[in-house]
């Protein structure tokens, strides 16, 4: 997947993951292509440790494992963070 494929994954992963999480609702659109970008590898071996495969392209099911994968990360990062 090219750079721009990353971007644009990363931003409507990162979207769905604020929307789920209500984590960084302040942010703007870098704050989700970094989160998505970060999803996408948290969910990546997320779902290759499960037995599943990471993100194999742009397509549903990659936009589904980053999407998991940022929530995963805003999670832990809350925990860490405490709350906003």
């Amino acid at each position: 997947m090219s750079i721009i494929g990353w971007i644009i994954l990363g931003a409507i992963a990162g979207w769905i993951a604020k929307a789920v999480t209500g984590v960084g609702e302040k942010q703007g659109c870098i704050f989700n292509i970094v989160i998505g970008i970060i999803g996408s590898v948290v969910g990546g071996f997320i779902f290759s440790y499960l037995g599943g495969t990471g993100v194999t392209g742009f397509n549903l099911y990659s936009l589904a494992v980053a999407a998991v994968g940022a929530v995963v990360f805003l999670a832990i990062a809350s925990l860490f963070r405490g709350k906003e």
